[in-house]
């Protein structure tokens, strides 16, 4: 045989090598198709030494190295740090349409309490809350609806930060039957294993399998494992399956900390039959949640195989109880290698996808010369769910769809993007007072844009016939582009369209502007004058000595101007608002003497003014997880309004980094106090007064929702923080998380989902989107709380009456008022007057917002029942008293509560047997 020579030999060697090289990477590939695995802020792209799965850096979504941390335990590693005033940031992966994704993001313990939201497209997933010692991972599971899925990070308590971002397609089983579900991991054990955790490349879906020990007996993993049949798409590895727990009689697993809410959970169970001498009917056992069989008699074997796994689809509150009985005649107890549990969410849809993809063609075009403006910031996630700067959208059809554009006065520069012309939902299109320049794009004829404005810019060119034509066009500006040609288009002047016809505003002013102007000018003179005289009559009052506590003297100030944190928070003060130092506070609280309670703010002591006035002072705690915003929060907002129904400020002292409030002394404690709190404070109230209280609270927050200029969302409305003067006259409590309501172009609205358990709106926990409705909800439920003397969430109570709401609406619905009244109250009160309170909170609890009505139709309905309350008191005072019996009815008739519509009336009809119901 002829002998090859060497240099041959090494050839045939390297390509040998060459090929088996890629080999591995093609075998490599496959098996991480659809893998993203991002590291934030690392240096450099790297290898991950556990899972050999190659991350890439984060500076492609997010170049600024500004923004990157170092974290506290591991030195290497680091965290994107993301500041942020009010809203969010968006990483933009890739998907293939109608595949189901796994989706994680690790964030590390940082150090302190902290607490924001993620959410896979517009879908809440949940809160990220480090509080414990070691990093956290929020996971869901999702089915792409389009080629890309965003993963958004949303302002909380603090600024959010993420570490690492990974996603990996899943098995279709996940979501079987679910097409419009979110899964959150819960919970995905196996029990006894020899790692902590087992992931990729063990399995090659990188689900993280967490091990957990049990006390009770476990069976190992037979050598001969070529005799498993695992054949399911969402079998665990076989290291997952390698142990099991069994038990002669019954497993339990409680998982406990579950949101207090009902949710719907998907429980996937793994069995496999690790005793060869088990024989299909030997182990078979019934499967409970929460003491409600799910599956009988369950036999692994029964299949044929020994391996099987089941989904259970379950509803749960608190807490999730498993227990896995063996069947009455069975050989074996039950058996259980691994578990998942998953909460079900509901998918949220999102903005129409042709909107979507027009406005992301905008930024792409914009982002050519305009990279460092600061407006396209905000231009992450959905463009309507968490809104751009300059764009307003509406949702009124189901979808939502972009209808105006306003990127006026941005600093925008560069040629009109083409693709707005692609934005087939535009109305209104605002680009003046920029530097665009280049030629006007044509607009098609189905367009629905009716105002066009193109001023001030450096524009060239003439404006295209197209636009003119238009057939809903109603006004068209254009002035102030010195480049362009100045001859207007035929149509322009035969047409209905209000327009600058190309000219600069104001240049051929008429008479009457110049009057309006003149008058203008004048009216400003005079007020510098009038504002002159008052801020040196202010500055004189500032040097005169106050006599405040103890005879001291001090520099009183009023009319105080506060820095404001936030476009989000309220601007004008015209309330007279003291300043206390420190020492101050303690001579009037005797140096915090008297605990009279405790919030989220802090403690709350009772003190005295020198004038003898009784005061409530709040003291920030250092550790209150409210912080200087809502210290800030509150002062701006009471320092500009005032109301009969709203707990006034009398002042606050800011001084050593202390924060104090100080308000009168309610007398009577809260609503909550009294309803059911604690023994001391509790008092029964009767009908009358508990309507009054419910009257006046209402009007309060009717104050605050029609406030002048622009409504006000207390956003934590609860019986605590409906307090009680001396006369019992109810007044509204704690703005800290109080917010203007959003309106038309609002750039940073608050995406932070603020409220207390029980009282929280679920559609606005679910959404994000804050309404005044959000507060009519949780009124509703202070008025069954008023009706029914019952705390909203009580645990101490069997478990289908935790909840107030849900306990009451079913007895509500069949017209059993009895079943919820108070029975303090019992034969206290007027049916119709009741029935009208009941009814008011049952819409109120209505769970899509549209269907509420708002503060201004409840309170007219409180009226109502106060006056029918009323009238039927001084009636039945007057039988009384005439020594007559009882012989007065009412006939009712079904009446729909009024929710948009001012004028609208209830009907009631009165029929007095023997006299006229009284008015």
């Amino acid at each position: 045989m002829m002998e090859l020579p060497d240099i041959w030999i090494l050839r045939l060697v390297v390509a040998c090598v060459f090929c088996l090289l890629i080999f591995i990477r093609s075998a490599s590939g496959s098996a991480t198709e659809g893998f993203e695995n991002i590291a934030c802020c690392a240096d450099s792209n790297y290898t991950d030494p556990q899972t050999t799965l190659n991350y890439t850096t984060d500076y492609r979504w997010f170049p600024d190295k500004g923004s990157c941390r170092r974290t506290k335990d591991v030195l290497n590693e680091k965290v994107r740090l993301f500041f942020v005033d009010e809203g969010k940031r968006c990483y933009n992966l890739p998907t293939i349409k109608n595949k189901v994704y796994l989706i994680r993001g690790t964030f590390p313990f940082n150090g302190v309490n902290s607490s924001f939201n993620v959410s896979i497209g517009v879908t809440q997933l949940g809160a990220v809350r480090s509080s414990g010692l070691q990093d956290l991972e929020i996971e869901g599971i999702f089915r792409a609806t389009k080629d890309y899925i965003d993963f958004c990070l949303v302002k909380g308590e603090v600024d959010p930060f993420i570490s690492q971002l990974e996603l990996r397609p899943l098995p279709e089983e996940y979501l079987h039957d679910l097409p419009a579900s979110v899964l959150k991991l819960i919970s995905r054990n196996s029990f006894w294993g020899t790692k902590d955790e087992i992931r990729f490349p063990t399995d090659p879906s990188d689900r993280i399998w967490k091990a957990t020990s049990s006390s009770l007996s476990a069976l190992l993993l037979s050598s001969n494992v070529s005799n498993f049949d695992l054949k399911s798409n969402v079998t665990p590895p076989l290291q997952v399956l390698q142990t099991a727990v069994t038990h002669p009689d019954r497993l339990q697993f409680v998982l406990s900390g579950l949101d207090i809410e009902d949710n719907e959970y998907r429980v996937f169970l793994y069995f496999l039959e690790l005793n060869s001498t088990v024989k299909a009917g030997k182990r078979v056992f019934d499967i409970y949640v929460n003491g409600e069989i799910k599956k009988e008699r369950f036999d692994i074997l029964a299949g044929g195989s020994n391996y099987t796994y089941t989904v259970l689809n379950v509803s749960a509150n608190g807490l999730l109880n498993l227990t896995l009985v063996k069947a009455s005649g069975a050989e074996f107890g039950p058996l259980l290698n691994a578990y998942e549990v998953l909460q079900m969410r509901s998918w949220i849809e999102e903005t129409n996808q042709k909107d979507v993809e027009g406005i992301q063609k905008i930024r792409e075009e914009l982002l050519l010369q305009n990279q460092d403006n600061k407006a396209l910031e905000s231009w992450t996630g959905d463009p309507c769910f968490f809104p751009w700067q300059g764009i307003t959208c509406d949702g009124s059809n189901g979808s939502s769809v972009i209808t105006k554009l306003d990127l006026s006065a941005r600093n925008f520069k560069g040629q009109i993007p083409s693709s707005i012309t692609e934005m087939t939902n535009l109305k209104l299109l605002n680009l003046s007072h920029n530097d665009f320049n280049g030629y006007i794009p044509s607009f098609p004829l189905s367009s629905l844009l009716i105002s066009i404005d193109l001023s001030y810019n450096d524009l060239m060119g003439s404006l295209p016939e197209s636009i003119v034509s238009l057939p809903h066009l109603k006004s068209l500006y254009f002035g102030c582009n010195k480049r362009m040609s100045k001859e207007d288009p035929a149509n322009l002047n035969s047409s209905p369209i209000n327009t600058d016809y190309g000219r600069c505003k104001g240049k051929e002013p008429r008479f009457g502007q110049v009057f309006v102007i003149g008058a203008i000018t004048c009216g400003s003179l005079l007020i510098t004058l009038a504002v002159g005289i008052i801020f040196v009559c202010r500055y004189r009052q500032k040097l005169i000595p106050w006599e405040g506590f103890g005879g001291k003297n001090y520099l009183m100030e009023t009319n105080v101007i506060f820095s404001l944190p936030s476009k989000d928070d309220f601007l004008i003060k015209s309330v007279s608002i003291q300043t206390f130092t420190l020492e101050d506070i303690e001579v009037a609280t005797e140096r915090y003497k008297t605990l009279i309670g405790e919030g989220g703010f802090g403690s709350v002591y009772r003190g005295t003014l020198n004038d003898g006035q009784e005061v409530a002072v709040k003291v920030r705690s250092a550790t209150s997880t409210q912080g200087t915003r809502e210290f800030d929060n509150e002062l701006n907002l009471l320092s500009a309004i005032q109301h009969e129904n709203l707990v006034p400020l009398l002042g606050y002292c800011n001084e050593n980094d202390q924060q104090i409030l100080m308000y009168p002394f309610m007398s009577n404690g809260s609503l909550q106090d009294r309803l059911y709190g604690e023994p001391a404070k509790r008092k029964i109230l009767d009908w009358p007064t508990r309507l009054s209280i419910a009257l006046g609270a209402a009007r309060g927050l009717a104050y605050l929702h029609t406030f002048p200029g622009r409504s006000v969302i207390h956003r934590d409305v609860k019986s605590s923080n409906i307090l009680l003067d001396h006369s019992m006259c109810a007044k509204v409590a704690d703005f800290g998380f109080s917010k203007y309501a959003p309106q038309e172009g609002d750039s940073n609205v608050s995406l932070e989902v603020r409220g207390t358990a029980g009282y929280l709106d679920p559609e606005y926990y679910k959404t994000q989107q804050l309404s005044e409705k959000s507060d009519v909800f949780s009124f509703g439920v202070v008025l069954l709380e008023i009706v029914s003397g019952r705390e909203p969430l009580d645990i101490k109570r069997p478990r289908n009456e935790w909840s107030l709401v849900e306990w009451a609406k079913p007895y509500i619905r069949v017209s059993k008022m009895d079943e919820i009244v108070d029975p303090g109250i019992k034969g206290g009160y007027h049916a119709e007057a009741m029935w009208r309170v009941v009814e008011v909170a049952l819409q109120c609890l209505e769970p899509f917002s549209a269907y509420r009505p708002n503060m201004v139709d409840i309170v007219r309905e409180l009226e109502d029942a106060l006056i029918i309350e009323n009238n039927a008191s001084e009636y039945m005072k007057s039988i009384d008293s005439l020594g007559g019996s009882n012989r007065y009815s009412i006939v009712i008739e079904k009446r729909v509560l009024p929710s948009t519509s001012s004028t609208a009336e209830s009907t009631i009809t009165t029929q007095a047997l023997s006299h006229p119901q009284p008015r």
